[in-house]
């Protein structure tokens, strides 16, 4: 890999050396690196292109990285992953993606994550994502992630999106069985004239399930974003989704949330904020020394945290 690929790797990833366990290094449309365990094994599509990911029952303390990366202007592609999560299991997945365009072409990186996770297993997934190069050519991601909860599993998802992408369009689905709980951590940042949709769609299936979904996100300049959330209450459950945004310059917010108890013993919550940084904190900060353009970024990079 290339010095470019080697940053992109360590801004999606956190990698600056091949990982331990089980990994799946895409780069430019190919496997660059791959590795299995003996409880973890990582198999390539037949019929289209990406990998199945298995992990065997009862695996705990081992983690998955899967990340992507295109240093290739006007490259587009389009990947399926699928993840068989046995029971009993606890494992990390750390996936993401980065592009870095340095011509005027676009380029473009499109993923469908689907995840089949057994019951009482434990999986946090973490995807960010990244856009670096001074070309002309917009960076644009679409993925998708679909999430199927046995019962008692629980999932965490963390999506980080704080630089480079001009355009993405993320739509993030779920079934929970009895018990299941999935929750979900969104932070967005936009800037220029970039866009961003995220979409949110849960069905609380099961008896006791649950879901938690915050977004915190921040669109500056010309930018604009678009949050959706909806949470389908289909038995005795619970449902929280939260919006909290700061908007600067001229950018533009919409945030619209969904909930539909379709069980009397359903419980969903829904909440929105949309402001602008208030006064009396960038004064604060200036009276300690720092330019306003100096309290803006601390203010933001502390929201975003």
């Amino acid at each position: 890999m290339d010095e470019i690929q080697k940053t992109l790797l360590e801004q999606i990833a956190g990698l600056h050396e091949v990982p331990s366990g089980a990994y799946n290094i895409r780069a430019n449309g190919g496997m660059a690196a791959r590795n299995t365990t003996a409880n973890i094994d990582i198999v390539t599509k037949e019929d289209k292109s990406g990998i199945d990911i298995m992990i065997k029952p009862g695996t705990k303390h081992e983690s998955v990285h899967i990340p992507v990366v295109l240093s290739q202007s006007g490259l587009k592609e389009m990947v399926y992953n699928d993840f068989y999560v046995g029971d009993d299991c606890d494992v990390v997945i750390v996936a993401g993606c980065g592009i870095h365009n340095g011509g005027d072409e676009a380029s473009k990186h499109d993923g469908i994550h689907r995840f089949f996770v057994g019951k009482n297993s434990k999986v946090k997934y973490v995807e960010k994502h990244y856009g670096s190069g001074d070309g002309k050519g917009e960076r644009m991601m679409n993925p998708t992630t679909e999430i199927e909860l046995g019962e008692n599993s629980y999932m965490e998802l963390e999506t980080v999106q704080i630089r480079g992408i001009d355009s993405t369009d993320r739509m993030t689905k779920g079934k929970l069985m009895k018990g299941a709980k999935l929750v979900i951590n969104e932070k967005l940042m936009t800037h220029g004239n970039q866009y961003a949709k995220t979409a949110f769609e849960i069905d609380l299936d099961g008896e006791g399930s649950s879901t938690n979904v915050v977004s915190r996100s921040v669109a500056k300049d010309n930018s604009k974003q678009i949050f959706l959330a909806k949470i389908n209450g289909n038995n005795k459950c619970a449902g929280h989704s939260e919006c909290d945004a700061i908007i600067m310059d001229n950018a533009k917010i919409s945030a619209i949330r969904e909930i539909n108890a379709n069980c009397v013993d359903a419980e969903l919550i829904h909440e929105a904020a949309i402001g602008k940084i208030a006064g009396e904190q960038i004064i604060k900060l200036m009276t300690l020394g720092l330019t306003e353009e100096e309290a803006e970024a601390q203010i933001v990079n502390g929201f975003l945290r």
